[in-house]
């Protein structure tokens, strides 16, 4: 039986949608975040050693990171949700499984880091550090994700999905970014076909049962 190791508010939430959406049956065993670190509790590395939520558990079998789980379900069912080898749209498919979390999630990551230090800085440090962190998001990261979102919404003009014309497991992929980008960092600002593409994703049935099964989720606004 495979089982999703589902922390709440966390990439693992897309996990639960591709099953949804494959049709796959599948447990969940879920975790909270710490209230004041936000991090995964130590039980996970139980599961695997870096503690880091999704991992998924199929027999004998671990998987982790999020997009090696989802080619492993897309596998598992049979290639669905995955166009045909060889096509324009396979390679565009494997371009956004991987720029997912290879080059859109690293400039958010770094823009809630910078959110948050200055909070979590010694009180006599607060106003150097929030000093620091506030030109760090203004010249470099808030300018990347600039780059990133405008890129992204031209590449929308193209096709209603990011892999063409038919809904993929590459817009699974990319919900996670955009969804925590329209709440960091602007994403939809003066971008329309990027607020389209999340408020259809967030009408999906699939999206709405897994949403119901995996609890509370701060980016499905």
């Amino acid at each position: 039986m495979l089982t999703v190791h589902h922390l709440n508010n966390s990439r693992s939430q897309r996990v639960l949608w591709l099953l949804e959406e494959l049709g796959l049956p599948y447990e969940i065993k879920y975790y909270q975040r710490d209230p004041k670190t936000m991090l995964a509790p130590p039980e996970l590395r139980a599961v695997h050693p870096l503690g880091k939520s999704p991992v998924l558990t199929d027999g004998d079998i671990t998987v982790a990171e999020t997009g090696a789980i989802v080619e492993y379900l897309v596998d598992k069912a049979g290639g669905r949700l995955r166009p045909q080898a060889e096509t324009p749209e396979r390679l565009r498919w494997t371009f956004w499984l991987h720029y997912a979390e290879g080059s859109l999630m690293s400039p958010l990551l770094m823009k809630l880091v910078f959110s948050i230090m200055p909070a979590r800085s010694p009180m006599l440090l607060r106003g150097l550090v929030r000093n620091i962190a506030a030109r760090a998001q203004t010249g470099f990261v808030d300018p990347q994700l600039k780059n990133h979102f405008d890129f992204l919404e031209g590449e929308l003009g193209k096709s209603e999905w990011f892999a063409g014309d038919e809904f993929s497991a590459a817009d699974v992929m990319m919900s996670f970014p955009l969804e925590t980008g329209s709440l960091r960092a602007g994403a939809f600002e003066g971008r329309p076909r990027l607020k389209a593409f999340v408020e259809r994703i967030h009408a999906r049935p699939a999206y709405k049962t897994a949403l119901k099964k995996g609890g509370p989720y701060a980016y499905a606004r």
